[in-house]
């Protein structure tokens, strides 16, 4: 049976109950987190495109999914709306690249994708649920699919090829 694609953009967050084979996508990881939380006994996953850190500041008519802060509880709320159990839910994470290095710019804004890794494993935790696998850091750009036929993230690394996770 083929796979129904969903596929998310920038800032994007999505929960889902896949009562059919779903892949959820998001292109373009550069230093954003693509994070993905599943609970497979009862069938539902989440993806969300983090862009940045924290929220502190610069929330307003943002998307919830654009930060970690506000991505990660908001994910799991809606899965246990959907019927998921916290102490099943598992996460898996890609991307947090640097991947600019430029003469005069901030340390800050080359370290995003670090603090984004950071940031989203630290909310992770704060909420009890367990990273099951990560594909994180280095310079190179990633595309992600996960598919709920077999609960495993496809990891597209520039350069580097495909793995799963």
């Amino acid at each position: 049976m083929a796979e129904n694609s969903i596929v998310l953009g920038m800032a994007d967050l999505t929960v889902i109950r896949a009562t059919t084979p779903v892949k959820l996508i998001t292109l373009g990881l550069g230093s954003c987190i693509g994070l993905v939380v599943y609970d497979p006994n009862a069938k539902i996953a989440g993806m969300a495109h983090i862009m940045l850190p924290s929220s502190r500041g610069l929330m307003g008519s943002e998307k919830v999914g654009k930060f970690a802060d506000t991505a990660v509880p908001a994910i799991i709320e809606q899965m246990l709306k959907l019927g998921a159990v916290k102490s099943r839910i598992k996460a898996k994470i890609a991307g947090g690249a640097q991947m600019f290095s430029l003469p005069g710019m901030s340390a800050d804004f080359l370290t995003v994708g670090a603090k984004n890794v950071s940031e989203t494993r630290q909310r992770l935790g704060r909420l009890g649920i367990f990273i099951a696998a990560s594909d994180t850091g280095g310079n190179k750009g990633r595309t992600i699919e996960f598919s709920t036929s077999n609960w495993m993230l496809k990891v597209k690394t520039l350069g580097k090829g495909v793995s799963e996770i």
